[in-house]
């Protein structure tokens, strides 16, 4: 066994896993997640096009944990092979709601978008965690 197969694991276990982060509720820490999210869309060789979805919709949830939230806020990220699921938490109850944004509004579309992208998304029964899931195809993985 060569020294570079004894340190790294097989590529099939990068091509999953689990990433989790919390941070202060600072506005800098988004682009931060951002590229963190694009980092690992790579690790677990998500297709380009589906990083992308992801990597939004990450930002809207941090943007809005971040915005409308309380406390410290935290990304969870699971990618099972088949599914990516997304969950964006702080210590507000008030869940997040989908809400009809005006032409001229200059937010309010964060959850449209995040409706729009993923399989499927909600918030907890606690209201505290908003949380999204991707489909991921087969074979690109």
């Amino acid at each position: 066994m060569s020294p570079a197969s004894a340190v790294a694991p097989p590529a099939a276990q990068l091509r999953t896993g689990v990433f989790e982060v919390a941070m202060a509720p600072d506005p800098a820490r988004v682009a931060q997640i951002r590229r963190i999210t694009v980092a690992h869309m790579r690790l677990w060789a998500v297709p380009a096009t589906l990083a992308e979805d992801v990597r939004l919709v990450v930002s809207e949830l941090v943007t809005n944990a971040v915005e409308h939230g309380h406390g410290t806020v935290s990304l969870r990220m699971r990618h099972t092979g088949s599914h990516l699921h997304i969950e964006v938490t702080d210590a507000n109850p008030t869940p997040a709601q989908l809400c009809a944004a005006a032409d001229d509004d200059v937010c309010g579309r964060g959850l449209f978008l995040v409706d729009a992208l993923s399989g499927n998304w909600g918030v907890s029964n606690g209201g505290t965690t908003t949380w999204a899931t991707f489909h991921v195809p087969e074979g690109g993985v």
